[in-house]
């Protein structure tokens, strides 16, 4: 199988606050919450780069569309990775990030890795860091 990772969906229990973080915090674009005529249908989305966008769905959505109940949400399910292209720019990400209203979790600093590296939370606890990897010079 090859992987056509297209979307990552985000399960958020107040959409209006997550879509606040997102567009007027991080400066993510997005054209809001769209599909609010269908239950269980309001979603915003977010185009990350090409080929990949992002998606906030409230989490009783999610359980109803797929028939898992709803359970106490786990930060350490899963983290996204940030990649940026300096140092100093994982500390303004950092920054604009906490400044936004997210909670910062571990200082960006000196990674066992090699890299620069530091971890915040979004609003619904969603764990982001936000890295400088010499091994992805150029991809950032």
């Amino acid at each position: 199988m090859q992987a056509r990772i297209t979307l990552i969906t985000l399960g958020v229990d107040d959409l209006p606050r997550a879509l606040a973080f997102y567009r007027d915090g991080l400066g993510f674009a997005s054209e809001g919450i769209v599909g609010t005529q269908f239950e269980h249908g309001a979603v915003a989305f977010f185009d990350l780069q090409p080929g990949l966008k992002l998606a906030l769905w409230p989490r009783a959505s999610i359980a109803h569309d797929t028939g898992v109940p709803l359970h106490p949400r786990s930060p350490t399910e899963i983290t996204i990775g940030h990649n940026v292209a300096s140092k100093d720019e994982v500390d303004a990400v950092m920054a604009r990030a906490v400044q936004a209203g997210a909670t910062p979790v571990k200082p960006a600093r000196t990674a066992f890795w090699g890299g620069y590296a530091g971890y915040f939370q979004d609003p619904d606890g969603h764990l982001w860091e936000v890295a400088w990897n010499p091994q992805f010079e150029g991809l950032a």
